[in-house]
C-alpha cells in the first residue's frame, strides 16, 4: 500500500542549518520554467500514516523495521537550499536537506488547491471566469491562460489548466468559485493542511504568488512530501499532473486554451509522473517531483534551486532521483 508520509525531523543535527527566509514570490513573478545531508531513514525518528485506516508507526536506528534500501553517500551537485528524498512506498527517507526549515514554493501551492477542489467533487460544475481576475493577473504578472471573464468552463477543465500550465487564473477562478470568495478557499485550503498534519506550511493565495508579501505563503520539504502524496492518492490529480500538454477545444462559453507543462522532465526523464513546479524571486526554482521505475516509486521535492538558470530545479532533481534510483534494497 503506498503510504502517506509525515517526516518528523525537527531536533535532528542536519549536516546543514537553515534559516525561515522567504515565502512564494516576488512583484514580477514569472512561472516556473519550470553542506548536503545523506541521511538514511533509519537514521530520522518518524511517522508513517497509512492513508486508509490511519496508523502511525515509528521507525528507529537498529530496529528491525529499519529501511528497505541501502544508503550510500548523497547526491553530488545538488544546489537547491532545501530538499528531500523518500520512498513512497516505505516512507524511507533516503536524503535531506534542512528538510523542516520554512521556505517559499511558488506555484507549488497549486497542489494544495487542487486538492481541495478534488475533496469536494464535482468535476463537471460549471464556472464563470470572474473579472477581477484580469487585475489579479496583471497586478503580479503572474503565469496566465489569458481566461476571459465572463466565459465558462468546467472544474476538470479548470483543474487541467492551472495544473499542467501553472495557470494562475484558473486558481483565482476555481478558488473564488469554491471558497466562495478566495478568503474562504484560502482558510480551507489551511484547515485541510492541519488535516494533513502539515504543521510547518501557511497558505495565504491559491497559487503560490506573493501576497500578502513573499513571505507569506510557505512550506518544508517533510511538509511538501506529505500534501504530494496525499494528492497523488487521487486518480484525477495523478492523470492530470502526469500531461505534458492539454489541449482543450473552443466550446460552449470558452475559448479555445493550449497549456503546454513547464515541467521538462515530463515525457524525457524515465519514469517521472509529475508533479508541479514553481518560481518566484524569493521561492527561486522549485520542483515537487514523483518517479517510478522498475517496481520502484521515489517522491520529493527542491526548494531554492538557483534562479541563474531555468533549468536549476530540473537539474537539481535528475540527480537526486539518478542517485536514489542507484541505491539498491537491503538483503
Amino acid at each position: 500500500m503506498r503510504l502517506v508520509v509525515r517526516l518528523l525531523i525537527a531536533g535532528l543535527a542536519l549536516a546543514s542549518g537553515g534559516t525561515l527566509a522567504g515565502c512564494s514570490g516576488a512583484a514580477g513573478l514569472a512561472d516556473a520554467q519550470g553542506a548536503t545531508a545523506g541521511i538514511s531513514g533509519s537514521s530520522l525518528g518518524r511517522a508513517v500514516t497509512a492513508k486508509v485506516p490511519a496508523v502511525a508507526a515509528t521507525k528507529t536506528a537498529g530496529t528491525a523495521a529499519g529501511p528497505v534500501i541501502d544508503v550510500v553517500g548523497a547526491p553530488r551537485g545538488v544546489k537547491a537550499k532545501e530538499g528531500i528524498l523518500v520512498d513512497a512506498t516505505t516512507g524511507q527517507v533516503l536524503w535531506a536537506r534542512n528538510a523542516n526549515v520554512p521556505q517559499p514554493i511558488a506555484s507549488i501551492a497549486k497542489v494544495m488547491t487542487a486538492l481541495v477542489i478534488l475533496s469536494e467533487g464535482g468535476l463537471n460544475r460549471r464556472i464563470t471566469v470572474p473579472k477581477a481576475v484580469v487585475g489579479y493577473v496583471a497586478k503580479y504578472g503572474a503565469e496566465a491562460a489569458g481566461l476571459i471573464p465572463g466565459q465558462t468552463y468546467t472544474t476538470d477543465e479548470l483543474l487541467h489548466i492551472m495544473l499542467v500550465m501553472s495557470a494562475a487564473d484558473a486558481a483565482y477562478t476555481l478558488a473564488n468559485a469554491y471558497g466562495p470568495g478566495l478568503p474562504a478557499f484560502i482558510a480551507k485550503m489551511n484547515v485541510e493542511a492541519s488535516n494533513l498534519g502539515l504543521a510547518d506550511t501557511h497558505f495565504t493565495s491559491p497559487d503560490g504568488l506573493p501576497y500578502p508579501t513573499e513571505f507569506s505563503t510557505y512550506s518544508t520539504p517533510a511538509d511538501l512530501v506529505t500534501l504530494g502524496e496525499a494528492a497523488m492518492q487521487n486518480p484525477v490529480f495523478r492523470s492530470i499532473v502526469d500531461l505534458k500538454y492539454y489541449n482543450l477545444p473552443k466550446g460552449d462559453g470558452h475559448n479555445a486554451v493550449s497549456a503546454t507543462s513547464d515541467d521538462v522532465l515530463l515525457g524525457s526523464y524515465p519514469g517521472l509522473v509529475g508533479i508541479k513546479t514553481g518560481y518566484t524571486n524569493a521561492a527561486a526554482h522549485t520542483l515537487l517531483f514523483e518517479a517510478v521505475r522498475n517496481g520502484r516509486t521515489l517522491i520529493g521535492v527542491v526548494l531554492g534551486s538557483p534562479a541563474s538558470s531555468p533549468f536549476t530545479g530540473f537539474q537539481d532533481t535528475t540527480k537526486i532521483l539518478n542517485w536514489g534510483f542507484t541505491l539498491k534494497q537491503s538483503g
